[in-house]
């Protein structure tokens, strides 16, 4: 074994707006430190720690005990695809023509994404799980989207929005398409296929929450003599959370939510009948995956601790965009929800962790974002350089050292956009959201708007009037911004 090599843990980080020239400048006692990425899907901003009384995550709680917790923390997107291409990255996804669904992926191979630059320096990546970056194209893994395409050496899981939590089997999705099909019902799959074990597709068995706990310990123990790279993407706690294991419906006094049959019903009266405010048993369906989850992170957390592993792991912990309200996530005091550039729809839970390396039990403030993850890994490995980057090293604030200073963040839907600069907020939401909002049964305010976040978290005492100056001063940093994509 390696006792060379230092583990990461990593949560949400903050966006940052302004691109630049970055070298590492390592610290004395780090070389080369295993780095594992834990990514949630849709996870609520107050669903976890001990603010809401039905939430239980002791190992996510754990976790923040034993690192740093950033309370202002950003995905670059109130969508997974992409704001996981800003993560894996360090640059805003704009700049490869993604701003919502059904963009490019990862078009541009001189954009160099964490697995590369890690590989680089003498990594061996694992991708356990999610991968969602553009279009979904299930069968084709010829393409730079595929995770061994760019960087990984192993790959176990599946691409698109969302996975059956239970059904994994071609026969089952080729029946579910056949039905639709005859019954000429439109809507989308419930992903039901198998999972993707390198460049193959093969059926599987099995609750996904816990196939993909398994696959990142085994792949650790099959790597822990060389320093490696694991981003574990669950698909927990993304829709359709009914999907619960059976023994888990009934330990729990669930009687569960049916799976869209297109020979009974048409699929928008299923979906929204999952959704808030429908689902009687939404939130504890929620909090069932939730809880399952968190139970599977304490099985990884444990095996590093357990293989000695733990002291020389960096680990990162975040969710991959804001909760999602209508399934029952809760965003506590921020407004919105995924779908949207309010607070909910883009602030994390964001935790990092390493062993007598990083202050335990801290919570900041400093506004962080996932595209400085990136950066700030480079900068604990000897010799690693980025070309470029639109994050920044947050190591400063790891050591417990003053608040960051960085310029701005920016958000950019094309039906919606938002500029953060300090305390101040810019929101701009265009007429073309409302087709977004309906669909997915959220809230958005038509209209532009300046919010002082510190004052007002909430987002609900808009101060455009009060402040032209600071209204005009944000969208200025927007149109720059914006020339620059």
């Amino acid at each position: 074994m390696n006792y060379n090599k230092l583990a990461l843990v990593i949560l949400p980080l903050t966006l940052t707006a302004c691109s630049s020239i970055f070298t590492a400048k390592p610290t004395t006692q780090m070389a080369k430190p295993n780095i594992l990425l834990i990514v949630s899907d849709d996870q609520g901003y107050a669903d976890h720690g001990k603010t809401l009384a039905d939430v239980n995550t002791p190992n996510i709680d754990k976790l923040a005990q034993q690192g740093v917790l950033f309370k202002q923390a950003y995905a670059t997107s109130p969508i997974c695809n992409a704001s996981r291409m800003g993560l894996m990255t360090g640059q805003y996804q704009q700049k490869q023509g993604t701003f919502w669904y059904g963009g490019p992926g990862l078009n541009d191979a001189t954009i160099p994404t964490m697995a590369e630059v890690l590989k680089d320096n003498g990594y061996t990546n694992g991708y356990v799980g999610k991968f969602h970056f553009g279009k979904t194209q299930l069968k084709n893994h010829a393409r730079r989207d595929f995770p061994l395409n760019h960087g990984f050496d192993y790959f176990y899981g599946f691409e698109g929005g969302r996975k059956h939590y239970l059904n994994h089997k071609e026969s089952v999705e080729a029946a579910f398409l056949q039905s639709k099909k005859k019954h000429k019902q439109a809507g989308q799959s419930l992903a039901q296929g198998p999972m993707w074990i390198n460049r193959q597709l093969v059926d599987q068995e099995g609750f996904a929450t816990e196939l993909f706990g398994k696959q990142a310990i085994q792949f650790m123990q099959q790597n822990n003599d060389k320093p490696f790279f694991l981003k574990l993407a669950f698909n927990a706690v993304h829709n359709f959370t009914h999907q619960i294991p059976e023994h888990e419906l009934k330990r729990r006094g669930l009687k569960g939510y049916r799976d869209w049959d297109p020979a009974k019903e048409d699929y928008r009266t299923w979906y929204v009948g999952s959704r808030m405010p429908n689902n009687d048993e939404g939130r504890a369906q929620y909090l069932a995956q939730l809880e399952l989850l968190d139970s599977e992170i304490g099985k990884v957390i444990n095996y590093l601790d357990e293989s000695g592993l733990r002291q020389n792991t960096l680990v990162i912990y975040i969710s991959d965009n804001g909760g999602s309200t209508p399934i029952y996530a809760n965003n506590g005091h921020l407004r919105g929800s995924k779908y949207t550039l309010y607070e909910g729809g883009i602030r994390i839970p964001m935790i990092i962790s390493w062993p007598d390396s990083i202050p335990t039990g801290k919570q900041r403030n400093d506004i962080v974002s996932t595209l400085d993850i990136l950066p700030t890994l480079c900068a604990y490995i000897s010799g690693c350089t980025l070309d470029k980057t639109d994050g920044i090293n947050i190591q400063q604030a790891l050591k417990g050292g003053e608040t960051l200073e960085r310029d701005y963040l920016v958000w950019d839907t094309n039906h919606e956009v938002a500029v953060r600069q300090g305390d101040w907020k810019l929101k701009i939401a265009k007429p073309s959201s409302q087709r977004h909002a309906k669909y997915e049964m959220v809230d958005i305010e038509v209209g532009t708007f300046l919010y002082n976040l510190k004052s007002d978290p909430s987002e609900r005492n808009d101060l455009s009037q009060a402040h032209p100056e600071k209204l005009q001063a944000l969208q200025v940093l927007y149109q720059q911004w914006r020339s620059k994509i």
